[in-house]
């Protein structure tokens, strides 16, 4: 007796580079891995690459949802793709492409559609034309908002990484999500090694974070209201962020490092991680990085979001400057460890690769 068949899913996705670093290209590489793993030879892959727009009419265009790589020709591949495949369903990897959603209802493709939410994009959007109200950003967020708003209508399952999520998406489109899956990472920790002694052990707290305007908002605030009134140094890491060193570096006090090749040992060697974030998102991925890293954070509420039934067990939450200041002071004389086993299980648990595995299989019918 033969069992039940395995679905035949098509993951619609953006294409990656050779180097993909962000919180977002991270999550988009580990989806696609997880998917692989579940589905095997049962998945199908179209990629997306975005191309800028630069005539009026790839405004419109943008306006009725073709941006990031969706098009009229990538509609007709994808369409093509599922009707070839016998696709089953469609993993949709991100809202700004609830385009790909809406043609298929258009269509009539009587498949199961899954949209998985990075994040809110109309707010991450709206945060991002508040940092530089310039006319771009404002079409970006208009653009953004309107494919998004398909995703919500057209998805059969929305995904998304937290309660906070949902209830934006509420909020703005008047539908949450129909699964939370929290926000989760490959395993990037080898071995708990000892930190280079050039670095330092447990001299300085470390923000780690590339160089996009709410981790610079964050950061410049930091320097700016707590890096003079603690006891240590503040290191700060992260692809872009030596654009700041000019401005931000205070001699003994504030190190910009920028990009390195490894964050293992700049974990290992710091005191705690903090994350001063007011702004943005989603889920912060440096926390479940510092986390995989036995690493506790302290970081204010919005860095915590999606992480607030293990905020007290994973850290501080600091609401200003001066709770910044009261815990990292007070924490002068501890005894910390360079690796923290215990923070370390709140990642194997929730936001390890196996964990997200087993949401997504029971999510989309997989083995």
């Amino acid at each position: 007796m033969k069992g039940p068949t395995m679905p035949r899913l098509l993951l619609v996705t953006k294409k990656l580079g050779e180097s993909y670093v962000g919180g977002r290209e991270l999550l988009l590489r580990f989806n696609r891995d997880c998917l692989r793993d579940i589905f095997g030879k049962n998945l199908f892959v179209v990629e997306l690459e975005a191309t800028p727009v630069r005539t009026p009419a790839g405004l419109v265009a943008a306006m009725n949802g073709h941006i990031d790589g969706v098009s009229r020709a990538s509609l007709i591949a994808i369409l093509k793709m599922i009707q070839e495949n016998e696709i089953t369903q469609v993993f949709i990897d991100g809202s700004n492409m609830g385009e790909v959603a809406a043609a298929l209802r258009t269509q009539g493709c009587p498949i199961k559609v899954t949209t998985f939410f990075h994040n809110v994009e109309a707010r991450f959007f709206l945060g991002s034309f508040r940092a530089s109200w310039t006319p771009r950003a404002l079409l970006v967020l208009i653009a953004n908002y309107l494919a998004e708003r398909k995703a919500v209508k057209h998805s059969d399952v929305i995904i998304a990484l937290s309660e906070a999520d949902s209830r934006g998406l509420e909020r703005t489109y008047g539908r949450g999500a129909s699964v939370i899956s929290p926000l989760a990472l490959r395993d990037q920790m080898t071995s708990t090694q000892d930190v280079d002694g050039d670095i330092g052990r447990g001299a300085y707290v470390l923000f780690v974070g590339g160089a996009f305007y709410a981790n610079k908002a964050g950061i410049v605030w930091f320097v700016e209201n707590v890096a003079s009134r603690i006891d240590c140094e503040t290191v700060v890491v992260g692809r872009g962020m030596e654009a700041l060193k000019p401005d931000l570096e205070r001699p003994g006090k504030v190190r910009i490092v920028g990009g390195v090749n490894s964050l293992a040992q700049w974990y290992f060697g710091a005191k705690l991680v903090i994350a001063p974030i007011f702004d943005g998102s989603g889920m912060k991925t440096k926390v479940a990085e510092a986390l995989m890293f036995g690493k506790k954070i302290a970081g204010t509420p919005e860095a915590f979001i999606g992480y607030e039934d293990i905020a007290a067990r994973a850290g501080w939450i600091c609401k200003n400057s001066d709770d910044f200041v009261a815990t990292i002071n007070s924490l002068g004389g501890a005894s910390l460890p360079s690796f923290d086993p215990n923070v370390r299980a709140l990642y194997e648990e929730r936001y390890s690769y196996p964990a997200a595995r087993a949401r997504y299989a029971q999510a989309l019918g997989g083995r």
